[in-house]
């Protein structure tokens, strides 16, 4: 890290940019720091990184003096073992990529650092939140997510993490489970970034074919569109609206639009004055699983 025109150097480590295998070693490193003073952001990340990523850890940059990265693509969170066999795995230009972007240090544990005793999942009660939306469609995920995260908050003891919006569900789960738990860690959510024609980044969008892509910006377009239906019909009525207009596209399905609570992820019967409405999405195409959100005030 460059730190007043001089690398850091802690321990004979040199922290350019260091790639770190062994939970232990991480620990260790952060925990050196933190006793030093130095505050840590941390970005989870499964790899296949895009500008959104970039955009965290330059985000995670401006606030903390070091920038923890790591890679893992978490098994306890597939429901369906073709979909992690097929998840994008590319660490060498990821590497490259986070060295770019500014990371100081990148974690790459093996399931075995992770989880040392097998993968047993987290005993704690995410309710109803872990139920609805992708939890009704991919059951045991959140679980999953929560196991993984707590892990890496244990190993790497972050100042603040941040995760991209995006993945709307997934960050008002980390925040509950934050509190369960009682990590130190401070939660900081950044906007969801976009291509040019408005299709929200992902990993996956790498997996779509020619015509499934041109289709997608759909999406996006279809939930800001809504913005012109509210307050003028009632919740279930712009959810219709929104399907509609999306399964114009023989190329996409929608699996489900929900408008909630952005706090408490409860649905949205009637509108109130004043009150934040999140819209969540998720679409189907013949390849991947494409999701999406956006915030209506």
């Amino acid at each position: 890290m460059n730190n007043g025109g001089k690398n850091l150097i802690l321990n004979n480590w040199v922290l350019d940019i260091n790639i770190i295998y062994h939970a232990q070693k991480m620990h260790d490193l952060t925990s050196q720091l933190k006793k030093d003073g130095r505050s840590i952001g941390f970005v989870p990340t499964m790899g296949a990184l895009h500008a959104g990523h970039v955009s965290l850890i330059e985000k995670a940059k401006a606030e903390n003096d070091i920038v923890v990265c790591s890679i893992f693509v978490n098994p306890t969170q597939f429901n369906d073992p073709k979909d992690l066999e097929n998840y994008p795995r590319m660490p060498e230009m990821d590497i490259a990529l986070l060295k770019s972007a500014g990371a100081d240090i990148v974690f790459l544990p093996t399931p075995s650092e992770i989880y040392p005793n097998g993968p047993q999942l987290l005993a704690i009660s995410l309710g109803f939140m872990e139920e609805i939306m992708e939890g009704a469609f991919r059951p045991g995920h959140f679980r999953g997510v929560a196991t993984v995260v707590n892990r890496l908050f244990e190993i790497v003891q972050p100042s603040n993490s941040y995760f991209g919006e995006k993945d709307f569900q997934q960050l008002a789960i980390i925040r509950k489970m934050v509190v369960l738990l009682n990590h130190t860690t401070t939660i900081i959510g950044c906007p969801t970034l976009r291509e040019s024609d408005g299709l929200a980044m992902s990993s996956r969008n790498m997996l779509l074919t020619t015509e499934q892509r041109k289709a997608a910006p759909l999406i996006y377009k279809a939930m800001e569109m809504a913005k012109e239906f509210i307050p003028h019909h009632s919740p279930a009525a712009v959810i219709a609206l929104v399907k509609r207009y999306i399964q114009k596209s023989p190329y996409l399905s929608v699996q489900y639009f929900e408008l909630v609570n952005p706090y408490t992820l409860e649905d949205i019967s009637n509108w109130e004055e004043g009150q934040p409405v999140q819209g969540c999405i998720a679409v189907l195409t013949e390849g991947p699983r494409l999701i999406d959100n956006t915030r209506y005030e």
